[in-house]
């Protein structure tokens, strides 16, 4: 019996702990996340674990309504140890889960904790953990530091102010580069009640009335300049599906008209509409060197009760099983054939798509940049030992998975860095059993340029870091 998550925590064989020591100790670029700028900047202490751990953490939420924990203990209003006491409950029936491989990690690298949690173990975890963050070193940016991360991305709409990225880039005492990412969700969902109103945020971001669609293509053009005048190096979009109806500029326009009257709109003109958006910022995004990343699959806001209640990203999302591959397909080619194609990362929720979108790459990859076209890595309820291996062998049996630029933290937590712990350590096992079972030789060189590549180096060219 192998110790609980000692040093050698998910790599059996001898390779995979040198190709493990190999790249543990790379940097972080931490470029899909959704942490706050904010935060960064005030980097103010956190009270205790509770604030750092469940305050916003929709995947513990979501673990700890499956075991019939009441809400109160969730996002209620129960004392701070009562709702760490209720994870501390919940710890040991999460058998499997990545949060307990997660929570674990977090306790031994940031607290050196090595017990499990559990009841047992909850009081003295909490003194020792509240004692250490009152003593100092747990502000947002002293754990980026540790985290050893370069540089953040986070996540932001074109209406945004950018203010708290200007006052982070003119401290220099901050080590870390923050740097805005580029998401225009709330302008590609003309059909959401958002759209009215997120139009009127970016008229007055822009300083003038948006009437007409092109009007509101110049607004996003504008706004893009800025994000890269702000060290943008990345886009994102979020889909259940991908749609491919190609409509006439005369048709466009008087879909946006409804859409910004808040008129109903057809599935067919909803449809036309993203189809357009969709070639236009990627033909913007080519031309500013920005990558576009686009997240396809997830299903949002399932349960309405509790979507009233709690609002959005609160744990009651899941995987859509929308077609999306001829869609994506004709996005990509419409792009391609004017060689407007920008750096692109596909991204599915839904595993059943791995290899469709693995078969996608190689339509489009070209003399760019090495694996121009990339599987993005598993990704939300994909970014656990299972979902990482089948998008890694998807990626390896289709393309060119040494030049894969790796895994994304897509957290709202300053200690979710692990995470990358985690993916490398998996990475590391596969490759290493694909050696031990004569699949590929023993050449170290190569080896160790390839998991250090995954880990840090690919994303850092990739992007231009």
């Amino acid at each position: 019996m192998k110790k609980f998550m000692d040093k050698d925590f998910l790599l059996t064989s001898e390779t995979a702990k040198k190709l493990f020591a190999a790249c543990q100790d790379e940097p972080i670029f931490d470029w899909h996340c959704h942490l706050s700028p904010k935060e960064i900047y005030e980097n103010k202490t956190p009270a205790d674990l509770t604030e750092l751990w469940l305050a916003g953490d929709h995947y513990k939420w979501r673990a700890m309504r499956s075991l019939g924990i009441s809400e109160k203990y969730i996002t209620g209003d129960a004392p701070s140890y009562e709702k760490f006491k209720a994870w501390a409950g919940a710890m040991p029936y999460l058998i499997g889960n990545p949060l307990y491989h997660w929570t674990h990690l977090e306790l031994q690298r940031y607290f050196g904790i090595c017990e499990p949690l559990s009841p047992k173990t909850c009081e003295m975890i909490w003194n020792k953990s509240k004692e250490m963050i009152a003593a100092g070193g747990f502000e947002p940016r002293a754990l980026i530091e540790k985290s050893n991360v370069v540089c953040v991305a986070t996540t932001d709409d074109p209406a945004d102010s950018l203010e708290y990225h200007k006052l982070i880039a003119a401290d220099k005492s901050f080590s870390c580069k923050v740097i805005p990412a580029y998401r225009p969700d709330k302008a590609i969902a003309i059909e959401n009640p958002t759209f009215v109103p997120w139009l009127g945020a970016l008229s007055e971001r822009v300083g003038r009335g948006i009437d007409t669609y092109d009007e509101m293509k110049k607004a996003l053009c504008e706004r893009m300049d800025f994000f890269k005048e702000m060290g943008c190096r990345a886009s994102d979009q979020a889909l259940a599906a991908v749609p491919y109806v190609p409509a006439t500029e005369e048709e466009l326009a008087a879909i946006f008209k409804k859409g910004a009257a808040g008129e109903a709109l057809t599935e067919r003109e909803i449809d036309a509409y993203k189809t357009d958006m969709l070639v236009f910022l990627g033909r913007e995004y080519h031309r500013r060197g920005f990558a576009m990343e686009i997240h396809i699959g997830a299903m949002r806001n399932n349960n309405t009760a509790m979507f009233k209640k709690l609002g959005p990203d609160t744990g009651f999302d899941s995987i859509d099983d929308l077609p999306s591959a001829r869609g994506l397909s004709r996005i990509l080619d419409a792009l391609a054939v004017t060689e407007q194609l920008p750096k692109t990362i596909l991204f599915t929720l839904n595993p059943i798509m791995n290899y469709m979108l693995g078969s996608m790459l190689g339509n489009f990859q070209n003399d760019d940049a090495p694996c121009k076209v990339q599987f993005g890595s598993g990704w939300w309820f994909n970014d656990n030992i299972d979902g990482m291996n089948a998008q890694l062998r998807a990626f390896m049996n289709l393309g060119a998975v040494s030049k894969f630029v790796g895994m994304i933290t897509d957290s709202r937590s300053f200690l979710s860095y692990p995470r990358h712990e985690y993916f490398r350590r998996i990475l590391c096992e596969l490759i290493g059993e694909l050696v031990e079972n004569g699949e590929y030789p023993y050449d170290e060189e190569t080896l160790f340029e390839i998991v250090r590549g995954v880990s840090f180096r690919n994303a850092r060219d990739y992007f231009g870091l």
